[in-house]
């Protein structure tokens, strides 16, 4: 068949004008690609940095499995046979683990791998700052999916770098605060509903303090009721006054607090047993009683002991929150721990309480025996990650709970900004008369309150 010459040249000239265009625009991303970074950066990843970095990936995985030990000899016995007779075939592609479909995420991607016989999850865990060179990635991390399959984590770009404080709309779901971000991108959500208590250390200028303030400033937008034990005098949590039902700032008065919530709790065992409930989410709407969430900020004060009676004060204390601890979660009474040094030296009551505290958030610390109480029981991948954050990742944590473990940052809350929260929203404080009369309380005259029920239907006056 013969194909006219104007047909030909308009098959030309339509070619050409696909190169023309395809040029235009391969050259107009790469001119506007910072600008787009910048102002668009998840639809610069998926439109333009996750198509390279997949073919990246798709390109040296197999020099980069052989490259770490991961690729085993198919035909071992072959590949020597075929060396001593030298008849010029190629020796036989070693195996390789398989990759499973490259996923994208906001800031990354992830994917499955087979592991080959012999193998063990830890052989990637060392491979994985390969991967991340090779790939051109901020991190990679590797964890076990199911026996036999790890999932391989990539972030193209460090998210904890400036975490953005998101748009808080509304008071949210009840007992959930976005805190800040995670690694991987996605926002770093406490759920006391889920993990109802946690423990959170740190050092001076490590971001334990911001961490509570964005926790706190969530909370107080919340039908809750927040209760404060400072035995420094009440230098951190007295910023949230207003907001608060109740503040100990010594440790006669969290004893005496402390106290009070164990009775407090008990009285609403009571309460659920006459319901025939199991907690008090299975009580009525109008019967529910508020739920109470105890932030103590340094721990050690309270455990610390120099004279006989302040020994019994402090087994006191730790007697009430480890009982606080066993019985709260279902009782709507939550605990948030921190400290700047927790170790058993300071008393048995502190290792037993820290395995009720199954949410553990572990900043910069000063030793390693506080990293290994926080993180040590629960992962050791996790532990020697918490110890290799240097002082100037300020507000960098590792998270960890019977779930995982994530690196995390907290959103920023300046001191004015949890004053400001602290006085916007006073006139949600629940009062709580029981904690009240406990000492450290506010009293029913300070500022307008929500008003609470008792459990067997009686209005507080």
């Amino acid at each position: 068949m013969i194909v006219p010459a104007s047909a030909d040249s308009a098959g030309s000239a339509s070619s050409s004008w696909v190169l023309v265009v395809a040029a235009v625009l391969v050259s107009g991303l790469l001119l506007a690609g910072p600008a787009l970074r910048r102002r668009y950066p998840v639809a610069w990843w998926v439109c333009l940095g996750f198509p390279v970095v997949c073919i990246r990936v798709v390109r040296t995985w197999r020099p980069l499995m052989a490259g770490c030990g991961l690729a085993v000899s198919r035909k071992a016995a072959l590949m020597v046979v075929s060396g001593l007779v030298g008849n010029g075939s190629a020796p036989p592609q070693p195996r390789v683990p398989h990759r499973g479909l490259i996923r994208p995420t906001r800031g990354g991607f992830w994917f499955l791998v087979r592991l080959l016989p012999g193998q063990v999850p830890e052989d990637f865990v060392k491979a994985a700052p390969a991967m991340a060179h090779d790939w051109e990635v901020h991190a990679v991390r590797v964890t076990t999916w199911k026996p036999g399959l790890v999932r391989v984590v990539a972030s193209a770009s460090d998210p904890l770098k400036a975490p953005q404080m998101p748009k808080q709309r509304g008071a949210g779901r009840l007992l959930r605060v976005a805190v800040g971000v995670l690694e991987t991108g996605a926002q770093w959500v406490i759920d006391l509903r889920q993990v109802p208590h946690w423990l959170i250390v740190g050092a001076t200028r490590s971001g334990k303090s911001t961490l509570i303030n964005a926790l706190v400033a969530g909370l107080a937008r919340q039908p809750v009721a927040l209760v404060g034990i400072d035995c420094k005098g009440g230098m951190e949590l007295s910023l949230y006054g207003p907001r608060l039902s109740a503040l100990a700032t010594n440790r006669a008065q969290a004893v005496k607090l402390l106290g009070a919530l164990v009775d407090l709790t008990l009285d609403r065992m009571t309460a659920c047993r006459a319901a025939r409930v199991r907690n008090v989410w299975g009580l009525p709407d109008d019967e529910r009683p508020v739920p109470i969430v105890v932030i103590v900020d340094e721990l050690a004060e309270l455990f610390l002991v120099a004279s006989r009676n302040e020994k019994e004060e402090a087994q006191a204390a730790s007697t009430a929150l480890i009982r606080l601890a066993q019985l709260g979660a279902a009782l709507g009474v939550f605990l948030v721990v921190a400290g700047q040094r927790v170790g058993s030296d300071l008393g048995p009551g502190v290792t037993a309480l820290r395995a009720q505290l199954a949410g553990r958030v572990c900043h910069r610390v000063a030793d390693p025996g506080t990293a290994e109480m926080a993180l040590g029981d629960l992962n050791p991948d996790a532990l020697h990650a918490a110890q290799s954050i240097t002082p100037e990742q300020a507000g960098t944590a590792v998270l960890a709970s019977a779930d995982g473990w994530d690196r995390a940052r907290s959103h920023l809350v300046s001191e004015a900004e949890a004053e400001r929260v602290a006085a916007e929203y006073a006139h949600l404080t629940p009062y709580v008369p029981e904690l009240v009369t406990a000492g450290g309380g506010t009293s029913a005259d300070d500022a307008p309150r929500v008003r609470l029920e008792r459990l067997d239907g009686e209005e507080n006056e």
